[in-house]
């Protein structure tokens, strides 16, 4: 259900029924309901409920729409995912990117744009403290030493 990897959980919650091999080529579009692994090259679309794993040698040229994503090899495109995206140290992505979390391994290249989510089910925390309000006995004392000197 879960894969470990330098005590980070990957969300694959599904089983990886597809996959693409290495050296296969494939054109077309992919709607799946499991996860799928791309190890050789596509050029088309991904749309899958569960995750996409693309493999150091797997190459997409399309749009991926899916849960999660596992990027260990080149993407030319958009990826939207409603879940966490893990840009290899392999990973190169050229396009932009919609996820909820994003972790970018040393070494990895992104040349887009991102858009991050929060997950509804956690509220926005604000590093922002709100100023101090000043108290009646400070703002008292200053206008008393302001008229003395008057």
């Amino acid at each position: 259900m879960f894969k470990e990897k330098n005590n980070e959980t990957y969300d694959r919650t599904g089983e990886l029924n597809t996959i693409i091999g290495k050296g296969a080529k494939f054109e077309g579009n992919i709607d799946v309901d499991h996860g799928i692994r791309i190890d050789g090259m596509l050029k088309g679309s991904v749309k899958s409920s569960d995750s996409i794993v693309l493999g150091k040698e797997g190459i997409v040229d399309g749009e991926i729409y899916v849960k999660s994503a596992i990027i260990g090899g080149k993407i030319t495109g958009k990826i939207q995912a409603t879940g966490k995206v893990v840009l290899e140290a392999s990973a190169v992505v050229n396009g932009d990117l919609k996820t909820s979390k994003l972790v970018i391994n040393e070494g990895a290249v992104f040349d887009g744009a991102c858009v991050m989510k929060s997950d509804k089910s956690a509220p926005l925390k604000t590093a922002v403290k709100p100023a101090p309000e000043k108290t009646k006995e400070a703002t008292s004392q200053t206008t008393s030493k302001d008229e003395t000197k008057l």
